[in-house]
């Protein structure tokens, strides 16, 4: 990328960093397996700013993030993440049931930080632009902070995992957050133990990644 963006003028994003930006999309993981080790507090801020460059319906810029530090709260998303994934468990059978079973699918005990993110429906930003026909698109957009951040964390050497296997109502009620905030993510941040080009689940025999086929009509 050349200096341009400095003097005001866009950036042209040469041959070099398109492959490093390929090699970020690549590698960027779905990570379950983190080491102690501390993060600093500015990084994770450094990375709460570059999602809040994320686009958003309206420019609503509808994300809360929420820190999670109190062993408590943090007992409390383990205990709902437990409860949902033995029900989950329930509705496999066979080799299948064996296999999920089998499957790391959150480092909510190893992590160093615990972010939740939230969608606030109320938020006043945006003046409603946008999503009276698709309001979903409101989520949408916090989603797509989310992205943002996972993206700035992996360059960052960071690792996260989406820990989806929860309830939302039972989170939300542990860290006390207004009623009008639903929660989109509740991310696990930390250094990975390894670090690996393919998905662990593929890894692990559950699903191999589809290729991107277009519909056309």
């Amino acid at each position: 990328m050349s200096g341009a963006a400095a003097a005001g003028k866009p950036p042209v994003f040469d041959a070099d960093f398109l492959r490093a930006f390929d090699a970020l999309l690549r590698w960027r993981r779905d990570v379950r397996r983190f080491r102690p080790d501390a993060v600093d507090p500015r990084l994770i801020e450094t990375l709460a700013q570059a999602a809040a460059l994320a686009p958003s319906v309206g420019n609503s810029q509808p994300w809360r993030f929420v820190l999670v530090e109190s062993a408590a709260r943090r007992e409390a998303a383990l205990a709902s993440f437990l409860r949902c994934n033995a029900a989950a468990l329930e509705a496999y059978e066979g080799e299948r049931a064996r296999l999920y079973a089998s499957l790391k699918l959150a480092g909510l005990r190893e992590a160093p930080v615990h972010l939740a993110v939230f969608c606030d429906h109320e938020t006043a930003a945006g003046h409603g632009l946008g999503r009276a026909t698709m309001p979903e698109t409101l989520d949408y957009s916090a989603v797509a902070a989310v992205h943002t951040l996972w993206l700035a964390a992996r360059a960052h050497g960071l690792g996260v995992g989406w820990v989806s296997i929860l309830d939302p109502a039972e989170i939300a009620a542990a860290l006390d957050v207004p009623q009008a905030w639903r929660l989109i993510a509740y991310l696990c941040v930390g250094y990975p133990q390894e670090e690996h080009e393919d998905p662990e689940l593929e890894r692990a025999g559950w699903q191999a990644r589809c290729g991107v086929a277009f519909d056309r009509r």
